[in-house]
């Protein structure tokens, strides 16, 4: 079964490059050239990926990203951006987008990116059906649905994967190198701002006080401890 790619650029020539390409590699895409059609297409139909440009005609990037967000949709973005601001790629990263690359962009590069993005972190068989409880945050790892005081909590699908590789990880501290190998597919530690990034996303939407963190927690010179001050529960009783 081929993965189904949504491609929103509105550069005409990239749009349909980029589109044989994916194509040739094995993947079904759809193709739009504007934000109001690519928030309409994202929400209307099933897709693995999207690949969003950042300026887009009608509506731009960050906007039908972070509406895409709102409802409700974990599917993996990558953001195309012309910019090489710093403030622009964390921005998207933040109303949750999973990646970014920066025009202009190396085919293999971005195909290398889809490929991680598209590959599931895999789930510890014991984990991957439970319904986690901890304080007033519930998970349901099936379900991929996070809810804290009975709201959902709207994850992207790479806070969700990385919510989840915690998780699994309780009580061990865990360096970015290996978060970005484990959760995004990545060798090396060039990408580490990308897990710092989606761990304050994590910590914005999970914690009570994100500057006081009580469930993800900073070792410094080591990188990150899932410890939640009140203990790891299945389906709301059972401690694990």
């Amino acid at each position: 079964m081929h993965e189904n790619i949504l491609l929103v650029e509105d550069e005409e020539a990239l749009r349909k490059t980029l589109g044989d390409r994916l194509r040739n590699e094995g993947y079904s895409v759809e193709c739009v050239g504007d934000g109001v059609a690519g928030y309409e297409m994202a929400i209307g139909l099933p897709f693995d990926l999207i690949i969003l440009d950042l300026m887009l005609p009608r509506r731009n990037g960050i906007d039908v990203c972070r509406d895409i967000r709102q409802a409700g949709l974990i599917t993996p973005i990558v953001m195309l951006t012309a910019r090489g601001e710093t403030s622009e790629k964390v921005l998207g990263l933040k109303i949750g987008a999973d990646d970014y690359v920066t025009k202009p962009f190396d085919m293999l590069e971005l195909m290398a990116r889809i490929e991680a993005l598209l590959r599931r972190a895999p789930s510890k068989p014991s984990t991957k059906d439970r319904v986690l409880q901890f304080g007033s945050i519930r998970v349901d790892l099936r379900g991929t649905i996070v809810t804290r005081e009975g709201r959902v909590v709207n994850l992207s699908a790479r806070e969700f994967q990385l919510l989840r590789y915690f998780i699994e990880n309780r009580g061990t501290t865990l360096s970015r190198e290996e978060l970005l190998r484990e959760v995004w597919g990545y060798g090396g530690s060039t990408f580490t701002r990308t897990v710092d990034v989606h761990v304050a996303g994590l910590r914005q939407k999970l914690e009570t006080n994100p500057k006081q963190p009580e469930i993800i927690h900073t070792v410094q010179g080591l990188g990150y401890k899932f410890a939640p001050q009140t203990r790891v529960a299945e389906n709301h009783s059972e401690p694990i």
